[in-house]
């Protein structure tokens, strides 16, 4: 991942509610949320949820799909990977203690498998 990406989708994390609904997203899994029901769930009104969800997906944080009259979001968990990686890379600078909270956190992640070199 390139530095001004990583800009890019941190700066789209950088916000209250944009934080709280990729959180949402992320802890429904792959099978992502009606974009109602999450308005619901955050108390968020429908057009700022909208704007809100626009600036996930130019960041390349969220997908979404049409399901009969719904939207349905999903985070996207490569893009989210990948920063995630990008952030640690080199973090350890042969310090194994430093990364074991980050490795302990990531291990009781049961929603996802892991790629490759992930934190684990």
């Amino acid at each position: 991942m390139d530095t001004n990406s990583a800009v890019k989708r941190l700066s789209a994390l950088a916000q209250d509610s944009r934080l709280a609904v990729f959180r949402l997203l992320v802890k429904a899994g792959r099978d992502g949320v009606p974009a109602g029901e999450i308005a619901r769930a955050l108390a968020i009104t429908p057009n700022t949820l909208s704007a809100q969800l626009t600036v996930l997906a130019n960041a390349d944080l969220v997908t979404s799909r049409r399901r009969g009259r719904s939207i349905i979001y999903a985070a996207n968990y490569d893009r989210m990977s990948a920063l995630l990686l990008f952030l640690m890379e080199d973090c350890c600078q042969g310090l194994a203690e430093i990364c074991a909270p980050l490795r302990a956190v990531a291990s009781r992640s049961a929603c996802c498998d892991q790629p490759e070199g992930a934190l684990s």
